[in-house]
């Protein structure tokens, strides 16, 4: 089975986020996305507070309205920080006849180099980078069987100007889906 790996702290998640594990699902010959929820991203440093449920909650309800997408807690029974390279090995062996794909942004891709055993990774792993504004994506000739620069469309909506956006008590409405807001409201997230 070949499963996408969209990972990220959706904090919140939005509805950029929705349209690039849609366009996986139905452009890249993939069987299933999973919504990889991360606890503590190494190369970030922005949960504000906000309890792992809730990140975990609204990514459900985007998860659930898009027909081969599903939301996975798979890294919160890992040590932290979370690396990547970790979680697809750990991934491998609790599914070891899956195909795992990493779906990944061009911003990220323009700090590979950074990340934790990146040359493991795309060594055993496929990985499908969707376009970022400002972010030219190469691909080296060494990789690029591996490497797939997806033809996703570019969207700009940022979870942290989403935080803002509550925070100075503007509106989301458009940035997120509906029920993601509601419950942000609701719960009295991002104040």
């Amino acid at each position: 089975m070949k499963t996408g790996i969209f990972g990220g702290s959706f904090n919140p998640i939005h509805n950029g986020h929705a349209i690039i594990a849609r366009y996986a699902m139905e452009h890249c010959g993939l069987d299933r996305v999973w919504l990889m929820v991360s606890p503590q991203n190494p190369l970030k440093d922005i949960h504000d507070g906000i309890a792992d449920v809730h990140r975990i909650r609204m990514t459900e309800m985007v998860s659930r309205r898009i027909v081969g997408v599903s939301t996975s807690g798979f890294e919160f029974g890992l040590p932290r920080p979370s690396f990547t390279v970790d979680t697809l090995a750990a991934l491998q062996e609790r599914f070891p006849h899956d195909e795992f794909h990493l779906i990944i942004g061009a911003d990220n891709w323009a700090v590979w180099n950074k990340w934790k055993g990146h040359d493991e990774l795309v060594s055993k792993y496929k990985v499908l980078i969707y376009p970022r504004l400002g972010y030219d994506v190469e691909i080296s000739d060494d990789v690029l069987s591996r490497v797939t620069l997806m033809g996703a469309p570019v969207v700009e909506i940022s979870s942290t100007d989403i935080r803002q956006r509550v925070k100075d008590g503007l509106d989301i409405t458009f940035l997120v889906p509906d029920d993601v807001a509601h419950y942000i409201e609701n719960q009295k997230l991002y104040r």
